[in-house]
C-alpha cells in the first residue's frame, strides 16, 4: 500500500509499504479517507520534533476512516462505519485515560505522524477506543476535522476557559482551521466575538462565519482596537494560538479577571508576562492540549446537527501533499487544507 513518509528536513516521498496484518484484539483496521493538515504536520516536515523519532516516518495527526475489520473483542464499531481517529496513541489504562482524559496520558506512545507513523497512509490499525464513530449524516472530511480542529476548540472554550453565553472573546487568527471552528464553537454559545485576520480578503469571510467584529491586525493594533470596541473595559476571553506575536497584545485585552487559553506557538516558544499585569488585573492563564474523546463525539454532534461546520481551504491528494504544507505554511488559507485519499 502508499505512504507518505517524512525522509528528513522537507523531504516527502509516497512510498509502497506492506499493509497492515489482521487487527489484534482490540484493534480495527481503517481504510483512511481524509487526513487535516494542522500546523504539527508542518513543524514534523521541517524536522522541528520536540522529541525523539526514528525517519523515516508516516505524516499525519488528523484524519478520519472507514472500518474495514475488527479485531477479537471489539463490538461497539462496526465494518463500514466512519470514524475520527484520536490524534495520539495513548495507553488506555492510567487514571486520566480511564477517566477519558487522554490527553493527560501518563504512559503516551506519541503523537501520530509526530512522533509515531500517522494517518497518511491507504490503510492502518488503531485500538478501537481511540475510533469515534460519526453520525451517519457526516463525511470522511467533516469527521477528519473533529479529533483536533474542532476538538482542540472545545476543550479550549468550554472545558478550560469555561466560555459563557454573553460574554466577549477574542479569537486569534481567525481565518486558521482552529480559528474558523472557535468563532462558530463561540457564538453558538451567544458569546460576542472579536476576531483579527492577516489580510482584507478575510475579513467578509470571518464575518460570515459569526464574528461581530474583524479586526486586520496588519493593519491595526487590534489591542486598541479592542479597548476601544469594549469601552476599555476589555474581553472575558482570549483564544490563543499564534504565540509571540499577539502575546503581549493578547495580555493587554483582557478585562480585570478575564481568561487567557492557549494551545499554540506557530510564531515563537518564548514569551515575556508582565507579572505585575497578571496579578494586579487577576488573569488566568490556561494552557490546553489536544482534546478528550468526548470532546470529540460532542464536535461530530454538532456538526451533525448544523450548529458547525468544517471550513475547507483547499483539498489535495497524497502524492501533492507538499503543496498543502506549504500553503499552510505561508499562512495564506482560510480554514483547513484536507488530504483526501
Amino acid at each position: 500500500m502508499r505512504a507518505l513518509m517524512i525522509k528528513g528536513s522537507r523531504d516527502l516521498e509516497v512510498s509502497e509499504i506492506a499493509p497492515p496484518p489482521a487487527p489484534a484484539p482490540g484493534e480495527i483496521q481503517v481504510r483512511i479517507r481524509a487526513v487535516a493538515l494542522n500546523h504539527i504536520d508542518v513543524w514534523g516536515w521541517r524536522g522541528m520534533a520536540f522529541a525523539k523519532r526514528t525517519l523515516p516516518i508516516v505524516i499525519g495527526a488528523e484524519a478520519a476512516g472507514e472500518v474495514v475489520a475488527l479485531g477479537d473483542g471489539v463490538t461497539d464499531l462496526e465494518t463500514g462505519q466512519i470514524v475520527a481517529l484520536y490524534g495520539a496513541k495513548t495507553c488506555g489504562v492510567c487514571p486520566p485515560c480511564l477517566e477519558g482524559r487522554d490527553n493527560f496520558c501518563e504512559n503516551v506512545e506519541g503523537i501520530y505522524g509526530f512522533h509515531i507513523d500517522g494517518f497518511g497512509r491507504e490503510l492502518m490499525n488503531i485500538p478501537a477506543r481511540l475510533a469515534v464513530p460519526a453520525p451517519k449524516s457526516l463525511d470522511a472530511i467533516s469527521t477528519a476535522c473533529a479529533p483536533v480542529t474542532f476538538g482542540t476548540v472545545q476543550h479550549m472554550l468550554f472545558d478550560n476557559a469555561k466560555l459563557k453565553t454573553g460574554e466577549t472573546i477574542l479569537i486569534q487568527a481567525g481565518g486558521s482551521g482552529i480559528g474558523s471552528a472557535a468563532i462558530q464553537l463561540a457564538k453558538s454559545m451567544g458569546a460576542t466575538v472579536i476576531t483579527t485576520v492577516g489580510s482584507d480578503e478575510k475579513i467578509e469571510p470571518a464575518r460570515a462565519l459569526g464574528a461581530d467584529h474583524v479586526i486586520n491586525y496588519k493593519e491595526d493594533r487590534f489591542e486598541g482596537v479592542i479597548r476601544k470596541l469594549t469601552k476599555k473595559q476589555g474581553v472575558d476571553v482570549v483564544f490563543e494560538h499564534v504565540g509571540v506575536d499577539t502575546w503581549a497584545g493578547s495580555m493587554f485585552s483582557l478585562k480585570k479577571g478575564g481568561r487567557l487559553v492557549t494551545c499554540g506557538s506557530t510564531t515563537g516558544i518564548m514569551a515575556e508576562i508582565n507579572l505585575f499585569m497578571l496579578f494586579q488585573q487577576q488573569l488566568r492563564l490556561f494552557g490546553s492540549f489536544g482534546c478528550t474523546l468526548q470532546n470529540i463525539r460532542d464536535s461530530l454532534d454538532k456538526m451533525a446537527e448544523n450548529i458547525v461546520h468544517p471550513v475547507i481551504d483547499t483539498c489535495v491528494t497524497l502524492d501533492n501533499m507538499e503543496v498543502g504544507l506549504k500553503r499552510l505554511e505561508s499562512r495564506q488559507v482560510f480554514g483547513k487544507i484536507m488530504v483526501t485519499l
